[in-house]
């Protein structure tokens, strides 16, 4: 027998009545087509409000619009919201079969929460669903937008970091068959100038990808940076289909809630020949990679120091997944017990597979790193490995030191300077140590060798992201 998760706010937050429900639908999205341009592509994942339709039903038209042209390609939505009523820790599954609304029910994926259930942060809390209006305002939108047939992995987020929701949406990330739908509101209850004025700033954190919105910006800022951190991590790009309050559509402008869509487009790929004329990309590991290049770097460092048999060589063949053999770009950190550095040497650029490239850094990290002695067999068992996979580093176009300082993203960026011959980067994991972006730029070019103060209108700067894994 399935078990039904009810709706909990129909007739209030939308119309409890089939038909009524049905033409409210159906005039939203029609004025939500006639408000935007025509797009080739179909989003990846969108933002959508999730306020009562009177209040934020436009808006969430528009994100709903644009995933119209995947109807019969996209089979499973994968639906994050905040929590208001329940808390809970981490991220929560409803326990439930199907999700009802007037409109019918939608299936749960079950394959899909068996998959997220297995993941770090991710329970099953029912009540938490039972009376949660962030993800139910959804359904009668993708019922309407991508049939009845879709299934739906719901997620309720309540106390949980961006990187735990991120790799939960990673795992979950499919292909076109799936969409990643981010359910949150704005600022809550301020004048409609000042929350027009804040609701902008958001947004232009949302449209850079900077996963640090805070609560008081977005009532669903744990999903919406979660999904903001895998969108840094998978290249996309945000396109903004609009913004308003509550009091643009029906509310009172002294208290005011605000609402925008947003869409995240996957990195195009279609060109072929461009990107072989570019050369080759650094591949995006999944997020289960770790286990693999530690091992593989480890086991690397290990035959070269012939703390175990055979050649780094070998390591290259057999059980490797295929994804190591797609181009890629990695650094290998070594740390002694007491947590200093012993080691650290990487690429920058993708110039061989992925696979290949952890075993030459992690080798010569432990052998060639002129700054330390080679690494003993015997010092190894205490040594702590990191693998960090980099994008493709990105110029970028900034005319003084100072824009620099302002542009960068601490904790996201690794940053690259060059000039001449010389050429120096140190990876995102740096901020910890230098949080200040003036600071960190001082440390870097001294690093390549230049003073402090150095700085000239031909320095190439570059950023880029890593995927990093530590051993426990």
């Amino acid at each position: 027998m399935k078990t039904v998760r009810r709706p909990a706010v129909a007739g209030s937050f939308y119309p409890g009545d089939a038909r009524a429900l049905k033409r409210m639908l159906a005039d939203l999205l029609t004025r939500a087509r006639a408000q935007l341009s025509d797009a080739p592509a179909v989003p990846k994942a969108v933002v959508v409000p999730h306020a009562g339709y009177v209040y934020s039903g436009p808006m969430a038209a528009r994100a709903y619009a644009r995933l119209e042209a995947g109807r019969g390609r996209i089979t499973r939505v994968v639906l994050l919201g905040p929590t208001h009523r329940v808390p809970v820790r981490g991220l929560a599954l409803p326990g439930a079969d199907q999700l009802a609304t007037p409109l019918g029910v939608l299936n749960v994926d079950a394959a899909g929460c068996a998959q997220a259930a297995a993941l770090p942060g991710v329970s099953t809390a029912p009540e938490v669903h039972a009376w949660e209006h962030s993800l139910e305002v959804q359904l009668p939108f993708i019922q309407t937008v991508l049939g009845a047939d879709v299934a739906v992995v719901p997620l309720a987020a309540g106390d949980a970091s961006a990187r735990t929701v991120a790799d939960v949406i990673n795992a979950l990330w499919g292909g076109p068959e799936t969409v990643i739908i981010i359910s949150s509101d704005l600022s809550h209850y301020l004048p409609q100038d000042l929350a027009v004025t804040v609701d902008e700033e958001t947004v232009t954190r949302i449209l850079a990808l900077d996963s640090t919105v805070t609560h008081d910006r977005a009532c669903g800022a744990t999903p919406l940076d979660g999904m903001l951190l895998a969108a840094q991590e998978h290249g996309m790009r945000a396109e903004l289909l609009g913004r308003c309050t509550s009091a643009d559509t029906a509310g009172d402008p002294d208290r005011v809630v605000g609402y925008c869509a947003v869409a995240l487009h996957e990195a195009a790929t279609a060109d072929a020949e461009s990107a072989a004329a570019a050369g080759p990309q650094a591949t995006e590991p999944p997020a289960d990679a770790g286990d693999t290049l530690l091992r593989l770097a480890r086991r690397a460092i290990a035959r070269a120091v012939g703390a175990e048999a055979g050649t780094p060589a070998e390591l290259l063949a057999g059980e490797r997944p295929a994804w190591l053999d797609r181009p890629g770009a990695a650094f290998v950190t070594l740390r002694s017990a007491d947590g200093s550095l012993r080691g650290c040497i990487g690429s920058l650029e993708a110039h061989r597979s992925l696979g290949d490239d952890v075993v030459a850094n992690a080798v010569a990290a432990a052998l060639r790193d002129p700054r330390f002695p080679p690494v003993t067999a015997m010092e190894l068992p205490v040594l702590n490995l990191e693998v960090s996979v980099l994008t493709t580093p990105e110029v970028m176009d900034a005319h003084d030191e100072q824009e620099v300082r302002r542009r960068l993203r601490p904790g996201i960026d690794g940053v690259v300077l060059s000039l001449g011959a010389r050429r120096a980067t140190f990876l995102p994991q740096v901020w910890d140590e230098l949080p200040d972006p003036a600071d960190f730029l001082r440390q870097l070019k001294r690093k390549a060798g230049w003073p402090a103060g150095f700085w000239d209108a031909d320095l190439v700067v570059e950023t880029y992201r890593v995927r990093a894994w530590e051993e426990p």
